[in-house]
């Protein structure tokens, strides 16, 4: 398990890296819940709090559907669209930092030589990308679903085990402590105890 909640950080921590770069306010909010959630379910495991992992169980459930809809949302599923403000609450225009930063991608700034036009406004020019930038986002959500299935999987079988061992627990002078393994003995031979030490 604990190797496999530092591939899902690790995974979310880069994920949270381009989100900021790119200003995506609702991916930025989603990346940080599912690192508070795997350092809870970590610590469930270690502890054996079945409650914390059954917690990390129904964010993973809730994180694979963010992640398909945001694979729905690059590829435009659905009446959604890419150009929306959607992944920013509508706070800014930015896109993801993919867009422009991708692998091969050649970035040209250039300024509007109409006059009246604010000197600070300018438009960017993206060409020449290896692969599209919401092909890109689609590859990282995959890859969080793929890390999050195994991750439930997983954790549904730590809470089996949990709760096997809490049922198979016999508390020490327990009130059926023999009520499985052989039955009770109806009388108990008592033999005197002699006395360790000297007689005088």
């Amino acid at each position: 398990m604990f190797c496999l909640c530092v591939f899902l950080q690790l995974a979310a921590l880069e994920r949270q890296i381009f989100d900021f770069l790119g200003f995506q306010w609702a991916p930025i909010l989603g990346n940080f819940l599912q690192i508070i959630v795997v350092i809870l379910g970590l610590f469930g495991t270690i502890q054996f709090r079945p409650r914390y992992i059954v917690v990390y169980t129904v964010w993973t459930a809730l994180w694979v559907t963010w992640n398909v809809f945001i694979i729905c949302f690059y590829l435009e599923v659905g009446g959604l669209s890419k150009e929306t403000d959607l992944m920013t609450f509508n706070i800014s225009m930015h896109r993801s930092w993919w867009r422009e930063h991708g692998p091969g991608c050649i970035r040209r700034v250039v300024r509007p030589s109409a006059p009246g036009v604010l000197e600070d406004y300018s438009y960017v020019s993206v060409t020449g990308c290896v692969i599209d930038f919401q092909y890109l986002e689609v590859i990282h959500s995959a890859i969080q679903i793929l890390l999050s299935l195994i991750g439930f999987v997983y954790a549904c079988y730590v809470i089996s085990i949990f709760m096997e061992e809490e049922d198979s627990f016999d508390f020490i002078g327990g009130l059926d402590t023999y009520s499985y393994r052989q039955p009770p003995q109806e009388h108990v031979e008592l033999k005197p105890v002699k006395p360790v030490g000297k007689v005088l």
